[in-house]
């Protein structure tokens, strides 16, 4: 189908030039050649809830009649899409079909030739596999900007881009390698997950860095590394103890995606006759008052010029995404996803999107980005909350912005006046109603597209060890991302994006410092490591951080108090983020202290301390404490 040329206009012109590994990696007759591009699923595995169909694009491939020759598969139906060079397919496995090659055999007249595509065994208990929860916290990084292992692959011949360490909106070089090789870094810190920024190819002429411009949805970006590379990454983080979450993109491709220049059909993307741009107000979804014309524009607006925003309304394109996503889940043995701009997707194919991958993986947690600042509407996208309008997203997990507003806003300020400093804090938990499930929401003080944890702290220790203890602490799912353990601040704050997804001091040869070793660190870097390896590490072992209920007391002074309990045990937690010393009103608590023990433990220092109303916490500093039931 072809496109609009004031469409074009706004596509990158430079697409992938080899196409993806055809039936993961077998190697074609030149008769094929001339005929097939891509065929996805690259491969499928015996015994899948998903159903199968094939997408098979190549030149006037519709006009082929096609079978396939192996016991235990089933070609069940044909479809023909707009452009006469795709095929979608639908396959059925018996569920006890032997693994193993088949042949998709083409035929037209007297013009015949064959493909070969691997039906895999499944790994034992996939469909079991867990996800993340509450005992985790997700160490979250940029590939290009974290570490890089191997140098020769920071340009290939069939990638635009070339690196450019100098320039803030360019590639650095960073890879899968390199993460490989700080494994061990991310496992000492006290993280069990990692999410990185996307990993699959993003081929736009600029900015590809980031990879949220997909330019091909099943091979991981040749400047980082291999399909095969990634999933020998994920079984080495599994043996450090490290679950792998997959960053993924359905509302958006990159224009330099392959098929940009051949779409199946016309609405596999959503088209204007001039660029038209989200009106980023995803309140429409809910809004009873919102007119038809601006949930249109909210649902159909491209994210942003180089990225054509796919219609999930399409059917077709629904059941690629829900394939594509459980091939890397099975291919990769992954643990995890988070989506992007999740409420940008239609909604209800998106709800099946998820409902699709939870009937498959069970246990597999997904967090979708919801950025809003306003609770109730954050708490209509988790899968289960009793909306008016009966929708459910089935999606499991929730980042909660509101909480990282509030954490910020509070300790950027000295500010006494009431609603200001850590009352904010205070607030923002109180907003926990609106939530169906405080388990599944993911805490953060920020990401890639939020402003650094130690710029918003202007490099203050003590409110950046503060931010650290609450992340620790909090119900929900702590994220950290890289650097903020050590203070990293932006380059340059001027230049936004690009100024805050700064390098890795370390992860380059040549580097003047490197951060992963304790011996370059300054004092207050090795101070904040130290004390966010010890408190995160602590964590794990836990269960009343995981799981345990919530009491919290306001106060006018900037500080802040709440105790995380359970039958067995509490941890107390004062946060004081003011400028002077602070004592505890001990005595304020009784509601709860009552039932606990008086002797705790220092969990900073691991010595034995007794609470009382003289017991006094430094400025710009926190206390947490054991205690146990009487």
């Amino acid at each position: 189908m072809r496109i609009p040329k004031k469409l074009i206009l706004f596509v990158a012109m430079t697409t992938l030039l080899c196409s993806s590994a055809l039936a993961g990696g077998a190697k074609l007759s030149p008769a094929a050649r001339c005929h097939i591009s891509h065929i996805e699923p690259l491969s499928w595995w015996v015994g899948m809830s998903t159903p199968l169909q094939l997408m098979i694009h190549g030149e006037r491939i519709s006009d082929f009649d096609l079978r396939i020759e192996g016991g235990g598969v089933t070609l069940e139906k044909i479809h023909r899409a707009e452009s006469p060079n795709y095929l979608f397919v639908d396959i059925s496995i018996d569920k006890d079909a032997r693994p193993g090659e088949r042949r998709l055999v083409f035929e037209r007249g007297q013009e015949r030739f064959s493909v070969p595509y691997l039906i895999g065994e499944r790994r034992v208990n996939s469909r079991d596999r867990q996800g993340f929860t509450t005992a985790d916290m997700i160490y979250l990084l940029m590939p290009d900007r974290f570490a890089n292992g191997d140098p020769r692959t920071d340009s290939t011949p069939d990638t635009a881009e070339k690196p450019d360490r100098g320039n803030f909106f360019g590639r650095h070089g960073g890879d899968l390698q390199g993460m490989i090789d700080h494994l061990d870094y991310i496992s000492d810190l006290g993280a069990t997950a990692i999410w990185s920024t996307p990993l699959l190819l993003d081929n736009e002429l600029v900015q590809s860095y980031h990879g949220y411009a997909c330019g091909d949805y099943y091979r991981i970006d040749p400047r980082y590394g291999s399909n095969e590379l990634f999933r020998e990454y994920v079984a080495k983080a599994h043996e450090k103890g490290l679950k792998v979450i997959m960053d993924v993109v359905t509302n958006h491709c990159g224009g330099a995606h392959w098929w940009m220049k051949d779409l199946p059909f016309g609405d596999w993307v959503h088209q204007f006759e001039e660029f038209t741009p989200t009106n980023n107000i995803f309140s429409v979804n809910f809004d009873p008052n919102a007119s038809k014309y601006d949930l249109k524009i909210q649902e159909s607006g491209w994210f942003d010029k180089p990225m054509p925003d796919m219609n999930l309304d399409n059917p077709y394109l629904l059941r690629y995404f829900q394939q594509w996503i459980v091939w890397w889940i099975e291919y990769a043995d992954l643990d995890g996803l988070r989506v992007d701009t999740y409420p940008y997707n239609e909604k209800i194919p998106m709800s099946h999107w998820c409902e699709a991958v939870n009937r498959e993986y069970p246990d597999l947690n997904i967090v979708g980005e919801c950025w809003t600042p306003n609770p109730a509407q954050l708490a209509y996208w988790q899968g289960g909350n009793p909306n008016c309008d009966g929708f459910d997203s089935h999606l499991r997990s929730i980042m909660d912005f509101p909480l990282r507003d509030a954490i910020c806003q509070a300790l950027s300020t000295d500010s006494l006046r009431w609603g200001e400093g850590m009352i904010r804090v205070y607030e923002a938990l109180s907003n926990d109603f609106v939530y169906h499930s405080l388990d599944n929401m993911m805490i953060m003080t920020g990401n890639h597209d939020t402003d650094r944890l130690g710029d918003i702290v202007r490099g203050n220790w003590g409110r950046a060890k503060i931010a650290m203890t609450l992340l620790a602490t909090m119900r929900g799912i702590p994220q950290i991302f890289a650097g903020d353990e050590l203070m990293f601040r932006s380059k340059d704050l001027s230049q936004g994006h690009g100024g805050l997804r700064v390098d890795f001091p370390g992860g380059w040869a040549g580097d003047e410092r490197n951060l992963f070793e304790a011996a370059d660190r300054t004092k207050e870097e090795a101070g904040l490591f130290d004390f966010t390896r010890k408190i995160f590490n602590w964590r794990k072992g836990k269960a009343v951080i995981h799981h345990g209920r919530t009491l919290h007391f306001a106060s006018r002074d900037n500080t802040y108090a709440y105790f995380r309990y359970d039958d067995k045990e509490a941890v107390f937690v004062f946060v004081n983020n003011s400028r002077g010393r602070k004592t505890i009103p001990w005595s304020h608590y009784a509601e709860i202290t009552e039932g606990l023990c008086p002797v705790g433990r220092n969990v900073e220092t691991g010595e034995e301390i007794r609470l009382s109303e003289q017991t006094a916490v430094p400025a710009r500093d926190v206390l947490v404490v054991e205690l146990k039931r009487k």
